[in-house]
């Protein structure tokens, strides 16, 4: 058959794989991408490149791992070839809408290639959180907080004393009308539809078109209607800031938290379940353009989430585990893929060479992945492994400072993974068949050939990072950061 000539790249944030049907998860959560799974390509151990968004996308999107430009460098650097600038070289119109995440805009370089690009980052998409931020409230907190030292010095009053203070702020907070006011980030809806008026003004023309959905992130406000299709259409506005406020706390334990664990997965679950609504909602259109039986359709997700897997919530770049590093991958090529399940280890660093195989268009150069498109193909499983890497604490990039901590690098093989941590020279070797949970690394003396091996593949490649270094990109990214410096402190100093 002939190749496709559009495609369509969906991105949804701290999705994890084993919150998807199609790979497994007892929860309704994707109804249609289960379907869709039928006829694509289902990847079980799809592996990020880094951990969070900033260091995940850098793979994704321009076939490099996410610390191969330095520690400095955050996101795309100016001139650098990227899925999007190849496409857009070859004629396809170009469009990326993105939900608001704001290391995916334009100063972390990612409208390069676009010729329309929608971050979201200026609209008016609700509270930042469920708490008031009054004037009254600061000056009250001041007062509380000399309380809360005194308090804490008294032993467990000290909790009882959080606890009080907790349940008086949220007392404070003025009533929830709707998930809507609370909300941090556009909905998957109101992305569909730019994109569908986009697709609407195409005619004929090949296109590449990008969406990357926030609904799953924190803090975790779905639609109404998803928690319904859920049947946790129980869980109110008010029910849900209290869990989202809850599950933000500093100040208690994981066997506290555990409490609403529950809840908060409900509400996590309902922001896939929107997701897949509305990527159902686009299919539908893409059919009426007559477009769908010849676009290509890609999904994955930058990074996982934790629920207190290993005691902790969110996705901060302080550990690599499983459900922080494994995600969806799915793949749908018309008239290919008759729901072919792959098992080996498949690093987001081949997405951009594999989905440009398949478009039968060339492979930048400078891409670091490789195409597995002939491997899908055939039929033929490979073997391999997937390098992680992150800057260990780095969890606010736009500080300069906080990127240049110490490296966490993962290798992660379909059995061995191997976790080193630069910071405190710690080097942990799980086996994932006999310990899926990662909760007791091998001894130091168990596995040495193994370990071995892995630690070779990860001296290699912090080797190579560095020897193959593009200076003249990283040198523009630089001059970027200084140019945007010198422009946030003109723009203070007016006003």
């Amino acid at each position: 058959m002939a190749p496709p000539s559009s495609l369509v790249l969906i991105t949804v944030d701290c999705l994890r794989a084993d919150h998807v049907g199609f790979l497994g998860y007892h929860r309704p959560t994707t109804p249609f991408l289960d379907s869709l799974a039928a006829e694509s390509f289902v990847f079980s151990n799809a592996i990020v490149a880094g951990s969070p968004t900033y260091y995940s996308f850098p793979a994704i999107m321009a076939s490099r791992y996410p610390l191969s430009m330095g520690r400095d460098v955050i996101g795309l650097t100016p001139g650098e070839a990227t899925l999007a600038s190849v496409l857009s070289d070859f004629g396809y119109a170009t469009a990326g809408f993105l939900a608001g995440n704001p290391y995916l805009s334009h100063r972390f370089g990612y409208h390069a290639g676009f010729e329309t690009f929608e971050d979201f980052l200026g609209a008016d998409n609700g509270a930042l959180n469920g708490l008031p931020q009054s004037a009254e409230l600061r000056t009250r907190s001041l007062w509380n907080l000399r309380l809360g030292q005194a308090c804490h010095r008294l032993g467990s009053m000290g909790s009882v004393y959080d606890e009080l203070y907790f349940q008086y702020s949220l007392r404070l907070a003025p009533p929830v009308a709707s998930f809507e006011t609370l909300r941090r980030f556009p909905a998957a809806d109101v992305l569909v539809d730019r994109a569908m008026h986009w697709l609407a003004s195409l005619g004929g023309r090949p296109f590449f078109l990008w969406l990357h959905f926030m609904d799953p992130h924190a803090p975790y406000y779905p639609v109404q209607q998803a928690l319904e299709e859920m049947q946790d259409g129980g869980i109110d506005p008010e029910e849900a800031r209290y869990l989202n406020s809850y599950w933000n706390r500093g100040d208690v334990n994981a066997n506290q938290l555990s409490r609403h664990r529950e809840g908060i997965i409900a509400l996590y679950d309902a922001g896939i379940r929107w997701v897949d609504t509305q990527i159902s909602r686009l299919v539908r259109e893409l059919r009426s353009f007559r477009a769908w039986d010849n676009c290509l359709l890609a999904l994955t997700a930058d990074h996982g989430e934790e629920f207190l897997d290993h005691n902790g919530r969110y996705h901060a770049p302080n550990k690599l585990t499983e459900e922080l590093v494994r995600v969806p991958l799915l793949v749908r090529v018309p008239g290919v893929a008759k729901g072919q399940r792959l098992e080996a280890p498949f690093s987001l660093l081949h997405t951009a060479p594999t989905l440009l195989d398949a478009l039968n268009l060339p492979i930048a150069s400078d891409f670091k992945g490789r195409s597995h498109w002939t491997d899908l193909l055939k039929r033929d499983a490979w073997d391999g492994e997937a390098l992680v890497e992150c800057v260990r604490g780095c969890s606010n990039p736009f500080r300069k400072e906080t990127r240049l901590g110490a490296r966490l690098l993962v290798v992660r093989e379909a059995r061995f993974k191997l976790v080193l941590d630069f910071a405190n020279s710690s080097c942990e070797l799980f086996d994932l068949q006999a310990d899926p949970g990662e909760r007791c690394p091998l001894p130091l003396d168990a596995e040495k050939p193994i370990r071995r091996r892995l630690l070779e593949k990860a001296r290699r490649h912090v080797s190579e990072s560095g020897q193959d270094r593009d200076l003249d990109h990283v040198l523009a990214a630089r001059l970027r950061d200084l140019q945007l410096e010198c422009s946030e402190s003109s723009i203070k100093i007016c006003a």
